[in-house]
């Protein structure tokens, strides 16, 4: 059995983000339904006031032990969010020999951290980078505002991401394209006529703006969803929103979207642990969502791990098109829009045969967003192949700051 080490990024340091948590979480149900031995490796930031951290740290290890992967947690020590070129000396839960040990066992890393420590990458035997950000990732490297570690494999959720049809250059890397999977056993099919409101999980505003040497453009889910603030008055569909929600603008701009007829909820209220989110997901009569900018921007057929868990749950989506895709239906079960007549013809479609769009979403997820299948793929990519790469050896120009926003609630 092989044993395959994750790294997510930011998730215990954001307890909020339960929808965060799953995107992960359904890489490691994949794989630990294929018989791997799975460890979950992640960064917990230190700084900051210590009742909240260790507050974090609870809610974290409680999620993890409820979904079986309590004793296989790595947490090392960071100080801060600036990316370090050395290896972590600093374990919570083990020794630094402990943790080495198990990284030097592995068969595996999939790593979904842009800029973990190449010293880290050098104590495992392969290494896979997983982009979960599609066109930005390639962006932010070309741009000089990220430098990624090499890694032996480059995966990518983007369709079109290293193909002659990409926005963004490949940056030199060899990229493979994987579908974000969802555990189809964790998420089942759930039937109910009589749900009302087409609804979405999502973060409303940060600071993430993408800059480029010719200008830059806000890049989030508040101006996605302006541009569409008239949507309710063109349909009799119920739409709500559950957002999270900081400052007076936002308060401004929340009353505002309910003048137009915006039902809005607030997303720490609704779904503040990954089983409320699920439950609030799946009782949902489908799904409306916009992207944010750059997917739209960098045409890279994007689907979000969220519209994945509507789909796997029975629940039509209706969600805004990031490009031409190979597979990604249109029409039945998924509708793909550019416009409000499109979204409103949309609603329409799926309300006057709601069963069989319900039925068609289900079956959309089993044959394209199996986490079984998607994680048979990745192994058998990296554990059957020749290395693309070394690890320990930067691709890209100096990193200075994260990008905000992107890894967050998507």
């Amino acid at each position: 059995m092989p044993t395959v080490v994750i790294a997510p990024f930011n998730v215990v340091n954001f307890p909020e983000g339960s929808g965060h948590f799953w995107v992960y979480l359904q890489y490691a149900l994949g794989l630990r339904q294929l018989g791997c031995e799975v460890y979950w490796l992640e960064g917990f930031r230190t700084k900051g006031h210590a009742e909240q951290k260790a507050a974090a740290l609870a809610t974290f290890r409680a999620r993890m032990e409820e979904y079986g992967l309590g004793p296989n947690i790595v947490l090392y020590v960071t100080r801060g969010n600036k990316p370090s070129a050395k290896a972590p000396t600093e374990y919570l839960n083990m020794t630094r020999a402990e943790a080495e040990a198990i990284f030097e066992r592995a068969d595996l890393l999939l790593n979904f951290h842009y800029s973990v420590s190449p010293a880290l990458l050098a104590h495992f035997r392969r290494t896979a980078l997983l982009d979960i950000d599609p066109g930005l990732l390639q962006f932010w490297i070309t741009r000089g505002q990220l430098s990624v570690p090499r890694h032996d494999f480059y995966f990518t959720i983007g369709e079109t991401v290293g193909t002659p049809a990409a926005q963004p250059p490949d940056c030199g890397l060899p990229w493979t394209h994987v579908r974000p999977p969802v555990c189809l056993e964790h998420w089942p099919f759930v039937f109910n006529p009589g749900s009302q409101a087409f609804t979405t999980v999502s973060n409303w505003d940060s600071s993430d703006w993408v800059v480029d040497r010719d200008g830059s453009y806000e890049n989030t889910k508040r101006v996605a969803f302006l541009e569409f603030a008239d949507l309710p008055r063109l349909t009799n569909q119920s739409l709500e929103l559950a957002l999270f929600l900081r400052t007076e603008r936002d308060m401004a701009e929340q009353r505002d979207l309910e003048k137009r007829g915006w039902r809005i909820r607030h997303s720490r209220e609704v779904a503040p642990t990954p089983g409320m989110y699920q439950a609030y997901l799946q009782g949902s009569r489908g799904e409306f969502s916009c992207a944010k900018p750059s997917y739209i921007k960098f045409q890279t057929a994007w689907v979000s791990d969220r519209t994945i868990c509507y789909l796997a749950s029975g629940k039509p989506v209706v969600v805004q098109n990031t490009g031409p895709s190979s597979f990604l239906p249109n029409g039945e079960g998924m509708f793909r829009f550019s416009s409000l007549e499109e979204a409103v013809n949309a609603f329409e479609a799926i309300n006057a045969d709601y069963r069989r769009h319900c039925r068609a979403a289900r079956e959309i997820a089993e044959a394209y967003f199996d986490s079984k299948r998607i994680a048979e793929r990745i192994l058998n990519f990296t554990l059957g192949s020749k290395p693309a790469g070394n690890s320990g050896h930067a691709v890209g120009c100096e990193y200075e700051c994260p990008p905000k926003g992107d890894q967050m609630l998507r």
